[in-house]
């Protein structure tokens, strides 16, 4: 089934993402059109949901963290749809971001943990997250961001050697300054896909751009040598 949107007010509507055949998923997301970027659903989001529901019984009993840029919340709500013990993140100074957050678990009836974490910030919040899957989507688009983003994540999968970061991303530049950023914080990719490689047809149609799917994990053998 396709996308559907419904108009709730005058800057605000209500989209509903579908997942699977009958029987399907389905996931509603308030999205405010007046607000930032944080509150509205991008493609990257679209293609990582999609993933996390082809790849439900891996998630299911997980215990997973969408990391700050999880905005609308849309994989980590899949994720919890489909068994996973989620986490969602975004920055801890974008309270309205983090509100609508609730309301979509809230409208969902999914029981997520909210909390408010910055990239590159060591406060309690990120020592209270153990996740075996993290998940990321969009979130290589600020390079000024780029090292607070793989200090955040490095550390996340430093105290769980088998967790994995899951990304999507616009390629918009070629693979190289993600590759360049792995190998200066110890990581490496396991699975590089293009999304039109396992999207469904109806949703690959509305997506433009390159648009790719990343699976990174500690390189356990750099890291080893640092000892």
């Amino acid at each position: 089934m396709e996308e559907e949107v419904e108009e709730e007010g005058p800057m605000t509507t209500i989209s509903r993402h579908y997942f699977g055949d009958e029987p399907f998923c389905s996931i509603s997301i308030i999205e405010n059109i007046k607000e930032d970027y944080g509150q509205f659903v991008w493609p990257c989001s679209v293609v990582l949901a999609e993933y996390v529901w082809q790849q439900r019984f891996r998630f299911s009993g997980a215990s997973v963290v969408e990391v700050l840029g999880a905005g609308t919340s849309l994989p980590g709500l899949v994720a919890a749809k489909v068994g996973a013990n989620v986490t969602l993140t975004d920055h801890a100074n974008g309270l309205e971001v983090l509100d609508n957050m609730r309301r979509v678990c809230h409208l969902n009836e999914l029981n997520c943990n909210i909390l408010g974490l910055t990239w590159g910030v060591w406060d309690a919040s990120i020592f209270s997250l153990s996740p075996t899957i993290i998940l990321g989507a969009d979130v290589l688009y600020d390079t000024g961001a780029f090292d607070d983003l793989f200090a955040t994540v490095t550390f996340l999968l430093e105290k769980s050697p088998r967790t994995v970061f899951i990304t999507t991303y616009h390629n918009r530049s070629g693979h190289h300054l993600i590759e360049f950023l792995m190998i200066k914080w110890g990581l490496k990719c396991v699975k590089l896909l293009d999304s039109f490689s396992f999207m469904p047809s109806q949703k690959a149609s509305g997506l433009s751009g390159n648009l790719q799917l990343a699976e990174i994990v500690l390189n356990t053998e750099v890291n080893e040598l640092k000892v």
